[in-house]
């Protein structure tokens, strides 16, 4: 409901729901921070569980991959229909279910005693963590007013930020005194608490009129993506995208996503209205966040490597070296709404991911010897960034939609941000592979044939024949950091060139400053008379 400039805006919250939608907020971060904070701690973890049994599962790069992308495949599949579900059935019920399920998957997970086995439960995990995202942020939309949205989605995004910092860390500290499966059990107690606060502070809601449901869009929305991604993965894992087993997925993902917005453009009841794409603010935001990810994602993979393998450095080590990322983020996002208001969304989100392509391009510069102080820096320089991109784009796109398709909204803003951080993976871990290969082959020739193209896998597996050689191996390791540190030089610039294409994004078409919203006012806060003193 529209209403005259200047005057208050109609509250739309019931009155209990906003006397505690900041208790609500703190369980909704409690839910995202479970799905944030595993994924952050397998990142430090993969070197232990690429380790020989007992220390890991001695899993492969490929499989180690797997384990990531297990997860990324069906969780970004299964987030548009999650959405699309919250809205129709409940988002507190999709909530609950969904961290259920991922609190299950996690147990099992913990218990794997083969790469195949931890694949196929962090895939169960994707599965249930599809319920929880988008339902965190859609339950947001129906407890806040639009004037406290931005300042509410700050803090949420922070809330990622949060859990940067607490995954890392407390993955070092878990796989220094207990064993690898540990860093998936710590999710059970975490989800038990959050399910007792879901029960007793979270308020259900749903679309009113949903309209008749729309099975062929959810069925192809589903192939689509689970294709798309699968393609974009299998040509990470080989590194290269021509291949017939990568260009097959793709491009049938391709062709069933174009089906899919044509069906839903004549659709009576679609399953997303995509009419709203046309509006250049919601389909930059988007693809801000799309690309923020790819960029980063691709990164965040190989820098594991750089601080364990190149550096030396345990998992605590490289998961405290995390904490400036984490920290400005936790900063700075829940008051990236102060400097849009002052500036502007184009303006804060150009210069925010201008500092995320520093800070990329930075990587280009480490060598073995770089001080920690320094990465530090730019760990803070690219936290920092993020913080003044991602709370800004998320409000554009929750807020084009109406309150009522929060959840549509929410899968749409977290499906481009999964499948954009599939493509970092896969890309980046692609160009990263190439030239580790390319540095690396030269030095391998006096191995046998098999010992040979096994240690041309990656820098864990060269480091991996260099240790059963012995003295004769300390050229071979030398040879092998030098080659990943060329090949992350190169996948460091191929990510800030993506991030200045998330630059140039957001500064051609997100929207300038805009005036400031009518503030709802309720009985305890009813303006004065007219003509009364202020």
């Amino acid at each position: 409901m529209s209403t005259p400039s200047g005057a208050p805006a109609v509250p739309q919250i019931p009155e209990a729901v906003h006397r505690r939608r900041w208790a609500i907020l703190v369980v909704l971060m409690f839910s995202l921070l479970i799905v944030v904070l595993d994924n952050s701690i397998l990142n430090v973890a993969v070197k232990t569980i690429a380790s020989p049994s007992p220390t890991g599962i001695g899993a492969t790069q490929s499989e180690l991959e797997w384990a990531i992308n297990s997860y990324t495949l069906v969780f970004a599949g299964l987030l548009f229909t999650a959405g699309l579900l919250g809205d129709r059935l409940g988002r507190k019920k999709i909530l609950l279910f969904g961290i259920t399920l991922f609190g299950i998957g996690s147990a099992l997970a913990a218990m794997s005693a083969s790469p195949g086995q931890l694949i196929t439960w962090r895939a169960l995990m994707g599965f249930g963590a599809a319920f929880v995202m988008p339902a965190t942020l859609a339950v947001l939309m129906n407890v806040f007013e639009r004037d406290e949205q931005p300042k509410a989605i700050g803090i949420w995004a922070g809330s990622v930020g949060l859990g940067i910092a607490i995954g890392p860390i407390t993955g070092g500290l878990l796989l220094e005194h207990f064993w690898w499966g540990s860093i998936f059990l710590v999710n059970v107690p975490v989800v038990i608490i959050a399910l007792v606060a879901m029960v007793l502070l979270v308020p259900d809601s749903k679309d009113p009129r949903p309209g008749r449901l729309d099975p062929l869009g959810v069925v192809l929305s589903i192939i689509g993506l689970v294709l798309l991604v699968y393609g974009i993965i299998r040509g990470g894992e080989l590194a290269d995208f021509t291949d017939v087993s990568v260009l097959l997925p793709v491009l049938g993902g391709l062709a069933v996503l174009v089906v899919f917005v044509l069906h839903e453009k004549r659709s009576a009841s679609p399953a997303i209205d995509v009419s709203y794409f046309k509006k250049p603010a919601f389909s930059a935001a988007v693809a801000a966040i799309a690309l923020i990810f790819f960029a980063l994602m691709g990164v965040t993979f190989f820098s594991a490597f750089y601080m364990q393998s190149v550096r030396g450095w345990s998992a605590l080590q490289s998961g405290l070296l995390i904490l400036p990322l984490a920290v400005a983020q936790m900063l700075f996002a829940p008051r990236a709404r102060i400097v849009v208001a002052r500036f502007g969304a184009r303006a804060v989100c150009t210069a925010g991911m201008l500092a995320v392509a520093v800070g990329l391009a930075a990587f280009a510069l480490f060598d073995a010897d770089t001080p920690v102080w320094l990465m530090c820096v730019v760990f803070f320089v690219q936290g920092t960034g993020m913080a003044h991109v991602m709370p800004p784009v998320t409000v554009a796109v929750m807020q084009a939609l109406p309150r009522e398709k929060a959840g549509s909204g929410s899968a749409v803003n977290n499906t481009f941000r999964q499948v954009g951080g599939a493509l970092g993976i896969a890309v980046l871990g692609s160009v990263l592979s190439t030239v580790y290969r390319s540095d690396i082959e030269d030095h391998l020739g006096a191995l046998p044939s098999g010992a040979r193209d096994a240690a041309g896998e990656s820098i864990e597996a060269t480091l991996a024949i260099a240790e059963k050689l012995g003295p004769k191996g300390a050229p071979l390791v030398t040879a092998a950091h030098d080659a990943f540190m060329s090949a992350m030089h190169v996948t460091a610039l191929g990510s800030a060139a993506v991030a200045l294409i998330g630059t140039l994004v957001v500064a051609l078409w997100l929207p300038g400053r805009e005036p400031a919203a009518p503030r709802p006012v309720r009985e305890e806060e009813s303006p004065a008379p007219a003509g009364a003193e202020r």
